[in-house]
């Protein structure tokens, strides 16, 4: 009895993981994951559009592409074009009407390819059929692709792992139910730091009004986009919710302090190479 537990526990050491990732850096970080949890007898199915940047073919996974309306060229201009006008001097009203219009684009090009991917149905067969034991994403929302591997967990009822450096308007704290004071969370664009006087909390309290502006046009279409596939009413808050794991390349030797929940791992040594 004892030898066949033992070698069933054997067959158990391995999993099958799904993988929707998001090109760019993000992907470089993921992608020494994605060969480690290879090289260790793990089954890794990356799923990504077949116009990419960064996302190739390794001897570590399979991948599984679908097409997308746009070229190699289309995806370099947007690129960018969004981040351009984060290097940009300016106040904080002319930064934040150039980050609302590379929103707008953005946004528009993530719902084509998330759609193109949702509605390819022999891919999607595979998907149903292939019996995974988890799904690794990261759900950030201003990037093609984005939101769609957490729909894939939900419409899939898997076990969603979450890999990434932070969501815009602070809904990784909201979705987590993590304290975010702004006392002394400092806000994105405020230059603000970890203490602050009376004035400069207000600050950045004041901070948070137009980051629910700009969140509310933002996540609009990918709210509409899952509700159309899930069939339900679905916000982006309830796709992010369901992480069973949240795995934050934060390193506080290096950014302000801030709270964790019991299922948040920092992981910021991910992004270091290994000697």
């Amino acid at each position: 009895l004892v030898v066949l537990l033992l070698s069933l526990l054997g067959l158990a050491a391995a999993g099958k993981l799904l993988v929707v990732p998001v090109d760019g850096s993000h992907w470089l970080s993921m992608r020494e994951v994605l060969d480690m949890l290879g090289q260790r007898g793990h089954e890794v199915v990356v799923v990504a559009p077949e116009v990419t940047m960064h996302i190739k073919p390794s001897k570590n996974f399979v991948m599984k592409k679908y097409s997308v309306p746009y070229t190699q060229e289309d995806l370099k201009k947007e690129f960018q074009a969004f981040f351009h006008f984060s290097f940009e001097q300016g106040s904080f009203l002319e930064r934040f009407i150039k980050a609302y219009q590379g929103i707008k684009r953005i946004t528009t090009f993530g719902i084509s390819s998330c759609g193109h991917l949702l509605q390819n149905k022999e891919l999607m067969r595979y998907l149903e059929e292939s019996k995974f034991d988890a799904v690794l994403t990261d759900p950030v929302i201003l990037y093609p692709v984005i939101l769609c591997g957490a729909i894939l967990a939900k419409h899939l009822s898997l076990p969603a792992v979450y890999f990434l450096r932070g969501l815009p308007c602070g809904l990784d704290f909201v979705a987590t139910q993590c304290p975010r004071p702004p006392s002394y969370v400092p806000r994105g664009f405020t230059q603000l730091t970890d203490r602050m006087t009376f004035l400069q909390r207000v600050k950045n309290l004041l901070h948070d009004i137009p980051d629910i502006f700009l969140c509310d046009f933002a996540f609009q279409p990918y709210s509409k986009l899952a509700s159309e596939f899930l069939q339900q009413d679905v916000t982006v808050l309830d796709l992010l919710r369901q992480a069973s794991v949240w795995l934050l390349r934060l390193e506080f030797v290096l950014e302000y302090p801030r709270p964790l929940m019991p299922n948040i791992i920092p992981i910021g040594g991910v992004n270091c190479a290994h000697k």
